[in-house]
């Protein structure tokens, strides 16, 4: 008896599929939408408005903030990267050997491990650092975000390496390319697709970041994130809003920068 069976038709699953897209994106839309309230509460509209941006902009609290997150978010997203190039460098061009899968899940032990227990790890750490050096400056921080954005940075780099054809890599070996030469030349072109994804990964992780933020950070150390949870607990306005909907163009702007550069690359 032949089966009237097709992969292609599931009933029930459109519905279940429309679901999940109103879910995650109809709070989105409300978010947005809300950004642009004249109200003074995002309880009830008041009609379109600009004013909670211009608010925003204005907020000495929220541009400090802001700064903060993109210098901490810039300077680990560039060393995260760097290491985890190294790491997958040395993990994917080598024969397999006793050990080697341990590397893998120590590269990526702040994936598996809860966001609360590093973040708590590296309290107690920091802590004896600065009773011992006096330091608290936001070095803490940007080693804290590097450590946890090597793992993000590492996936892309990796994946790019291990789908990347070794023949041109043999043939400048064979004609005397020293391993530098090889790697700056034909391997690093190839795999400069991978550490983009790697290095906006690794930023869009670094800028997001509460958990890791709240328990490393010292006084006056807030970052956008933690700025805007800190607003929150004393009451939502539609300048949350405002700089909610600011952060999501900025994720959708480097999505897309990543999208055109890495067309051409290809």
């Amino acid at each position: 008896m032949v089966s009237n069976f097709s992969i292609k038709h599931q009933p029930g699953f459109t519905a279940i599929a429309a679901t999940c897209f109103v879910v995650l994106y109809l709070p989105i839309i409300v978010l947005v939408a809300y950004a642009f309230n004249a109200a003074n509460s995002t309880s009830e509209w008041g009609g379109f408005s600009m004013r909670w941006f211009q608010s925003a902009w204005q907020n000495v609290q929220v541009i400090d903030a802001t700064l903060r997150s993109f210098q901490i978010g810039a300077v680990a997203a560039v060393l995260s990267t760097i290491f985890a190039t190294m790491a997958a460098l040395a993990t994917t061009r080598t024969a397999p050997y006793p050990g080697l899968t341990f590397k893998y899940a120590a590269i990526n032990q702040p994936l598996m491990v809860p966001e609360i227990v590093t973040g708590v790890a590296l309290l107690i750490f920091f802590s004896r650092i600065k009773i011992f050096t006096g330091y608290s400056g936001l070095g803490y921080l940007i080693a804290a975000h590097t450590a946890f954005c090597i793992p993000f940075a590492y996936l892309p780099i990796r994946a790019r390496l291990e789908n990347m054809d070794l023949t041109l890599e043999r043939a400048a070996a064979d004609l005397y390319a020293t391993p530098w030469k090889t790697f700056r030349r034909i391997t690093l072109p190839l795999l400069w697709p991978g550490i983009l994804a790697g290095l906006m990964l690794a930023f869009v992780i670094s800028l997001d970041d509460v958990v890791i933020t709240e328990f490393v950070k010292s006084g006056g150390q807030d970052t956008l994130p933690t700025y805007m949870l800190g607003q929150i607990r004393r009451g939502i306005t539609p300048e949350i809003n405002a700089i909610s909907t600011a952060f999501l163009l900025l994720s959708v702007a480097i999505v897309t920068l990543f999208f055109f550069v890495s067309r051409k690359r290809d």
